[in-house]
């Protein structure tokens, strides 16, 4: 039940918006944008790292890390909804998407937290293509919502 409860609040803080295609068309290199921040929430870039805010845009490679009592909500292209908890490292190793033929790759790691996960138009066209892995484990998506929670100890996904 608790995970549950924790997969709700977390789907609720990702919200159901998509990012639009003038979001899109302006940061065509961005993988996708924060939606929602609760707390404080770290985007490290290439050795540098900043406060994550509404509308900030996420890319391939970034390392997103949220504190204690704190939340992200990301979307991305292909409307992937991402909601990490409190105390979550979340990498985005690699992220392409192509638009008009759905085609591109999703591969990201969850190092420590939790991750709620709505896929989107990339998972549903080639689900090979979206992977998710902990420590421990890698999941590949074969449906279209899951959590990932990894502890002191390693990975479990549900």
């Amino acid at each position: 039940m608790r995970l549950q409860s924790i997969a709700y609040a977390l789907m609720l803080a990702c919200g159901s918006t998509t990012v639009t295609d003038a979001v899109a068309g302006e940061a065509a290199d961005a993988a996708g944008v924060v939606k929602t921040v609760k707390g404080t929430v770290q985007i490290e870039r290439a050795g540098g790292s900043s406060g994550a805010a509404i509308g900030s845009d996420v890319y391939s490679s970034d390392r997103i890390v949220t504190g204690p009592q704190s939340s992200v909500g990301i979307t991305l292209r292909d409307t992937t909804q991402l909601s990490a908890g409190a105390n979550t490292s979340l990498e985005l190793n690699k992220f392409a998407f192509n638009s008009t033929t759905h085609d591109g790759v999703l591969d990201a790691t969850v190092k420590r937290g939790s991750l709620a996960v709505i896929s989107g138009k990339l998972a549903k066209a080639n689900p090979d293509s979206v992977r998710f892995s902990t420590p421990t484990t890698t999941l590949g998506v074969r449906g279209t919502e899951f959590i990932i929670e990894v502890g002191d100890t390693g990975g479990s996904a549900r």
